[in-house]
């Protein structure tokens, strides 16, 4: 028996979002999350503080949603809830701390918008650890 054109289409969408999930998370892990990490202090002194929650919540709020919550998407675990603390930590960047950005200045933001909203609309397709242990 053949593959169907369906089954081929299906194929390939499944790997186009789990292509999305690994570059988008990969690219915000390394740009920022993992810097916030490493260099904790010295990010949580500099950190803007929209809703005066304090720094050191706001850097941890930083961290689970350009660390932790990337490696869920990668995983394909809870992967649309996980997508939404990069959306409002995003969102919130450009509305609260930088709405003085111009689209140009801002346009790295719009993009993980744009593929994290993807990411929260889409799923995780069908790679995904619990597939690949058997779940």
């Amino acid at each position: 028996m053949g593959v169907t054109l369906a089954q081929l289409t299906a194929s390939a969408t499944d790997l186009g979002l789990l292509y999305l999930r690994i570059g988008a998370s990969l690219v915000v892990m390394i740009i920022h999350g993992l810097p916030k990490l490493r260099h904790f202090t010295s990010e949580a002194a500099a950190i803007e503080d929209p809703f005066h929650l304090g720094k050191t919540l706001t850097i941890c709020f930083a961290i689970f949603a350009e660390v932790v919550c990337p490696l869920f998407v990668i995983a394909g675990l809870l992967t649309r809830f996980a997508a939404l603390p990069l959306m409002v930590l995003t969102a919130i960047a450009l509305v609260r701390v930088h709405p003085e950005w111009t689209p140009q200045q801002a346009q790295f933001a719009w993009m993980l918008l744009v593929l994290f909203g993807t990411i929260a609309i889409a799923g995780p397709g069908r790679y995904t650890l619990f597939a690949l242990v058997g779940g």
